[in-house]
Parts: C-alpha cells; structure tokens; sequence
C-alpha cells in the first residue's frame, strides 16, 4: 500500500489518499472502512444514451464518485473488496442520492475521509504502507494425497492452492500403481509450489506432515530440479525446512507456527508473534490464572488497575458498526499504550486471531495478579 497524501486535522477528521499495491492492501482497506466514511474512487457506470432517431443503448463509462458508505463486501479468498453507497457529488453520469457500488482495484488510487480517525486505523495505515511486513512465509502442509499451500502474510493466511490425489493402497507383490499416483501428487505440489510462491519476497517455505511425507516430498522436488535444471528450485534450496504436523489439513499451521525451531528461524515476522503472545497466554492462564484474563469487562478493570503488560486483541472489534462499541475497544488500546504495555493486534484471518475470537476476541497478560476479578463478566457494564 502506498500512502499518497494525508491530511487530518486536529479534531482527528480528514482524509488520506491511498494506493492498493497488492491483494492483501484490500484487507486493509477493509478493516479502515466503516460506515458512514466518505469513499472517493474510480469506478465503471453503465450509462444509457439515447441517439437522435429515439433508439436507446448502454454503455460502460469510467467516472470518479464520492460514496457515503453503506455496505461493505469483502471476498477472502479473491481479495476483491466492494462499497456500496449513495453517491455524495454529482456529475454528469450519476444523480446525487443515487445508489453505486465500487469495486476497488489494484494500483488506483482512493481517498478515505472520516469524521474522526482513531489511532487504531492510523496504525493500521502505518502497518499496512510498511514494506517490510509482507507475506515472507509460505508453507505446504500435506499428507498422502492431499497438500494445502498457504502464504502467510502478516495481517493474513492465505490459501493458496489445494492439491488432492486418490492414492492406491499398495497390493502384495505390487506398489506400481501406489508409485505412479504418488508421483503425480508430488509433480502436482512441486507445479503449485513454482505456480503460487515468489521466492523474491519469501524467506521461508515449511514442509510440514506426519510420518516421511516432507522427506519423500523434497527428495523428489530436489532429484526433479536437478533433472529439469530448474536454477529457481536449487537456487532456494535452503529455503526449504521440514517440520512434523499431525496432518495434512490446513488447521495444522497453528501447530506448525509454534514449534520452537520454526519461531526462532520465523522470529522477525508478526504471525510467529501472534502465535507466541497467545501461547504465552494460555501458559499463564493454566500455571497463573490470576495473571491471565479474558473478556472485555475483565480486562477493562485489569487496564484500570494499570496492570496489562500485553494486550491480545482481534482486529474483528474494530470492525463493529455501533461507533460506541467500537470506542470502547480503541479506549482500551490507548489506555494499556499510554500506561507502557504491549499491544498486539490479531488478524481474524490467521489462525492465531481465531483462537483468539473464541475468546471472546480480547485477552491479557497481567504485570502482577489480581484476584478479585472473579465475578461473572458483564458485557453491558456502563461505559466510562
């Protein structure tokens, strides 16, 4: 994402002018819309003219509008982000008032203004225009006959390629047909691999299943490479690490993330910071538990009491439409920055952020313990 202008005033409203470089900038743009926000872009209206003979006919113009926002719409696995919303300016194609929806697309510029910016979204803007946090890990969880290849990115996990196989069972006296099938399942991870992954930007790639599928998996990438003289493959062999799953679905990353040799070879990259946070969490909450909360209320009054040294927050909260609700989680935030501790948002689309929903989308490691929080949590507590 590239910022292009920004101007916000004192009161926090204004506006910034921002470019979408690459799939993942939507997701971004998606977690700073809200309704309500005035979206100014390019888009494409179906106009009808009418010639002087009275025939009628349609055609598709390019024009910039002004939405107020209304409905936002965003694929996950496209990475397609659409705004509905009343057009706020007027021009010659389309009537005040009118309804349109905006698809927004790569390398065309938009401007987002808001009534009041949060420090939320203007972090989410610093992260998002950071061109060191991109999606450096890619990784293959696989078993017999079945791959998942993922890249994940540091606000995402994205599915990249699904490879399935039937594999034979192999017969007394006979494997050749269980071979043949094994080795059309390895051509076809080795093609989505070569197909899916940009070794300029990654810095790692995890093979990751039970038993000695990696092992059989990465002999026969490296003995094709070498046949085919593919100088991208062996160029990037050291890439390449093997690490143990308990499958070959896509929910084993988790497990693969926290492995101890994977975080320290991933330590630079924000998902092994996620997943590390919340294995801490849950380490604290079964040996301290008077030091590890969860639920807003709780850890609202552990933040009063000064005494959060890392906040463990999904970025789905800030998504919440009611402007109140969603003050109150910024409030939050701001409080445990301002009193010296960690504040980590979770992306809903890692499978750290998740775990994180099931708690209720917010959790915290106390500096010291508390051990008068017990009562029940209440969620509609009055708002200071």
């Amino acid at each position: 994402m590239k910022l292009l202008h920004k101007d916000i005033e004192k009161d926090n409203a204004g506006q910034v002018t921002l470019m979408p470089e690459e799939a993942e900038d939507m997701w971004h743009t998606y977690n700073l819309l809200q309704v309500g926000d005035s979206l100014r872009a390019s888009t494409i209206r179906k106009v009808q003219t009418e010639s002087t003979t009275g025939s009628v006919g349609s055609s598709r113009v390019r024009t910039t509008l002004t939405l107020c926002v209304e409905t936002i719409d965003f694929d996950s696995q496209a990475c397609q982000l659409r705004v509905k919303g009343t057009n706020l300016e007027e021009n010659q194609y389309v009537k005040m008032g009118a309804y349109h929806t905006i698809e927004l697309e790569l390398n065309r510029k938009f401007t987002l203004a808001k009534k009041s910016w949060d420090s939320v979204v203007l972090d989410r803007i610093e992260q998002a225009c950071d061109a060191t946090q991109k999606a450096d890990v890619a990784a293959v969880v696989m078993q017999e006959g079945l791959a998942n290849l993922v890249l994940v990115t540091p606000a995402m996990t994205l599915l990249r390629a699904k490879v399935e196989v039937t594999i034979p069972r192999k017969r007394r006296g006979s494997c050749t047909q269980h071979e043949k099938a094994l080795e059309r399942f390895y051509e076809a991870v080795m093609q989505a691999i070569l197909r899916h992954i940009n070794f300029d930007v990654v810095k790692c790639i995890l093979v990751a299943s039970p038993g000695f599928v990696k092992d059989q998996f990465i002999t026969y990438l490296y003995k094709e490479a070498v046949r085919q003289d593919n100088k991208l493959l062996l160029e990037n062999r050291p890439k390449f690490m093997l690490v143990h799953s308990s499958s070959g679905h896509k929910y084993s990353l988790k497990e693969i993330l926290s492995d101890p040799t994977v975080t320290s070879r991933l330590s630079d990259t924000k998902a092994a910071g996620e997943v590390k946070a919340l294995e801490d969490f849950y380490k604290m909450l079964q040996h301290e538990p008077d030091r590890a909360f969860y639920g807003v209320a709780h850890v609202e009054r552990a933040a009063d009491a000064l005494a959060i040294d890392t906040l463990l927050i999904s970025d789905l909260l800030f998504r919440h439409q009611d402007v109140p609700t969603r003050s109150r989680y910024v409030r939050l935030v701001d409080s445990v920055r301002d009193n010296g501790g960690n504040v980590r948002i979770f992306s809903s689309l890692h499978v750290s952020g998740e775990q994180l929903t099931q708690l209720s989308g917010v959790a915290a490691i106390l500096r010291f313990p508390i051990a008068d929080l017990s009562e029940p949590e209440d969620d509609s507590s009055d708002e200071d």
